[in-house]
């Protein structure tokens, strides 16, 4: 059982897992209601021989959740077990009984350097880009990542593939299995029309939460599936709630995937109460910078409304869209 295989391969990291402790709930999150509050954005570290000390710094921004947490679902058995475990199996970069495992809710920050890039996508890189980890892309070239949060289906990425098509854009789309499992047909027209798919994980659960061996499961379990039914092996993922801690940062790292957060985000995912088309429109607009990530959700009828005006706009004033490949 794969399971089994696991807990036998986790084993002989025993040494290492030492000290790692259950985790306070953080922030962002997805499938939870939304709130403006203080957050704490990702902080500035100063390393000494052994550890790495965060000094935080806060500032105001608005939460992004994900639209709803999906259904608990077990994995399908693989034939090929080793493929799975084999990852955290080899030597792992970092010695993990020396990283932080307190958990932090990622936030943008309302504050912005003179290319319009916010410091709290910044702060996220200079701390954590040695985790193979980034909130905004590391240029000052005037290109956009357009990125999507897969939560649920709610009609709309039918018509944002169209769009997309259309602009010839390439996006990328963050999964859940349980998101692939119910929607096969929209993730091969994703893989098809040459768009990035990336992780979002198998159960949607708070990463800083979970153990070295429950962190892997979540991200190979559905590595592994994607490439048993797509032939796709992913590479990029973006953790649930935009909850991380050193800890997690660092195996997701040793899985061989980058952490892909955002520099900009707003209130677009609930359908009961949908944004103004028009002040959502200009807010995507006044907030473009020099490498930016945008995080949009699906299931958002505003975005879908939007999307092709907005990418009209800034190919207008020089912006170029780039996938996460």
């Amino acid at each position: 059982m794969r399971k089994a295989a696991f807990l036998v391969a986790c084993a002989l990291m025993m040494g290492i897992l030492a000290g790692c402790a259950e985790i306070s709930d953080g922030y962002y999150s997805d499938g939870t209601e939304a709130t403006t509050s203080e957050v704490t954005t990702a902080p500035e570290v100063t390393t000494s021989a052994t550890t790495t000390e965060a000094v935080t710094t806060t500032e105001e921004t608005t939460t992004v959740p994900e639209e709803t947490a999906p259904e608990e679902t077990e994995p399908a058995e693989s034939s090929d077990v080793e493929d799975v475990i084999e990852p955290i199996l080899s030597e792992p970069q970092w010695d993990y009984s020396t990283l932080s495992t307190e958990s932090n809710g990622y936030g943008q920050g309302v504050r912005f350097d003179d290319l319009n890039r916010p410091k709290g996508a910044l702060n996220f890189n200079e701390a954590y880009s040695k985790f193979s980890a980034e909130a905004i892309q590391d240029t000052e070239e005037n290109v956009i990542m357009l990125t999507f949060d897969q939560g649920y289906e709610n009609g709309y990425t039918a018509a944002i593939l169209d769009t997309l098509a259309e602009k010839g854009v390439k996006a990328t789309f963050f999964i859940t299995y349980d998101y692939v499992a119910r929607n096969p047909e929209l993730v091969q027209r994703m893989i098809d029309e040459g768009h990035t798919v990336g992780s979002h994980s198998w159960h949607h659960y708070s990463m800083p939460e979970l153990s070295v061996e429950e962190m892997t499961e979540e991200i190979m379990y559905l590595h592994d599936y994607m490439i048993e039914n797509f032939g796709l092996e992913m590479t990029l993922f973006r953790p649930p709630k935009g909850e991380y801690s050193e800890l997690s940062l660092a195996v997701t790292g040793d899985l061989g995937y980058t952490t892909v957060l955002w520099s900009f985000a707003y209130a677009d995912w609930d359908t009961d109460n949908q944004p103004d088309p028009t002040e959502s429109l200009q807010k995507l607009i006044d907030r473009a910078h020099p490498g930016a990530i945008y995080l949009l959700h699906s299931v958002s009828e505003t975005n879908c409304e939007i999307l092709g005006e907005f990418i009209d706009e800034m190919i207008a004033e020089g912006y170029t869209f780039v996938s996460g490949n």
